[in-house]
């Protein structure tokens, strides 16, 4: 499949190679408002053609566009997509809010056309290992996910700047940028939650540098831990009766443990993986199209959801608003 890229950043670069290493996806154009930037991107990644204007990029033979603009872009980049017949790969977070995500699944329903979000860590070997044996720990009565990294934007940030990461105008923070990771994945292994809670720590013009996010089931809790202006050096761990998975990162999982509370014995279950680990989705989303499987694309789309309308309530009851 041929695909259209929008927004010229690293992790667009990431995905271009993650396409040509899965062989499904192959690099047709390029977007970008500045038509040099655009031209440079696209010569240095081997795309045939490059825009500054997206309606014209849209009228290309592209089977689908990928999108990795600054997140309040998101949802109507999609939409503007779906409109011209084109599936959609889009990084996280989809939509801002559940109204917007209502917005585009129905015009993609409407056309028939695939969506997928950019949950990377989601599709990995090593996660559906996780996913797979997670029952070896037993009742779950406890969980700690944490990501937990400083930005490199944050020091432009402190020096007057507004990185998008860190604007308001462009939806940016850390439960939004990387709270969503650990949060999405709380929700594909559990389902939603009954309650959601978000304390954060928040920068001078009101966004959260960082914060705890605690996700409240019948029988447990999950506390989530995820900020942009420090470095954490801890493992996330899932807490049963039986025993513990611990994992060295979310994105990627590189080290998966399971300690057996009753023997006391740790195995290591993590396996080989690409290290560029986008591979993985590039793999699930072409295969969807091709197969016209909708069954899985709904169960996609339903933690996509989930996982949205948990953003949007956690951030509003914290006081947390986007221009």
């Amino acid at each position: 499949m041929k695909f259209s890229t929008i927004g010229t950043s690293w992790i667009t670069e990431s995905f271009i190679e993650a396409a040509q290493q899965s062989g499904k996806a192959e690099l047709l154009s390029v977007y970008s408002r500045a038509g040099e930037k655009a031209e440079e991107f696209a010569k240095k990644h081997g795309a045939s053609q490059w825009y500054d204007d997206i309606d014209e990029m849209l009228g290309d033979r592209s089977d689908f566009i990928y999108i990795a603009s600054p997140n309040s872009m998101h949802a109507e980049q999609i939409l503007q997509c779906l409109e011209k017949g084109k599936h959609v790969f889009c990084e996280k977070p989809m939509a801002i809010t559940e109204r917007e995500w209502q917005m585009v699944k129905q015009a993609a329903d409407k056309e028939n056309l695939y969506i997928i979000e950019g949950y990377r860590h989601l599709f990995s070997p090593n996660y559906q290992q996780l996913k797979k044996n997670l029952s070896k720990a037993g009742e779950i009565r406890s969980a700690l996910l944490q990501y937990v990294q400083y930005s490199s934007k944050y020091d432009a940030f402190k020096d007057g700047k507004q990185p998008n990461v860190f604007s308001p105008a462009f939806a940016g923070g850390a439960l939004m940028d990387l709270g969503v990771y650990p949060l999405s994945m709380a929700i594909d292994l559990f389902g939603e939650p009954e309650e959601v809670d978000y304390f954060p720590v928040k920068l001078d013009n009101g966004l959260d540098g960082s914060g705890t996010l605690v996700a409240a089931y019948r029988d447990f809790c999950i506390t989530i831990m995820c900020s942009k202006i420090a470095q954490a050096r801890i493992p996330s761990e899932i807490h049963g009766e039986d025993g513990t998975w611990t994992m060295d990162h979310l994105a990627p999982i590189t080290s998966l443990a399971f300690y057996d509370r009753k023997s006391k014995t740790a195995e290591e279950r993590a396996g080989h993986q690409s290290e560029n680990d986008m591979v993985y989705e590039v793999e699930a989303f072409v295969d969807m199209i091709k197969d016209n499987n909708r069954e899985y694309y709904e169960e996609l789309m339903e933690r996509s959801l989930l996982t949205v309308k948990a953003l949007e309530k956690a951030r509003k009851k914290a006081g947390i608003y986007f221009q």
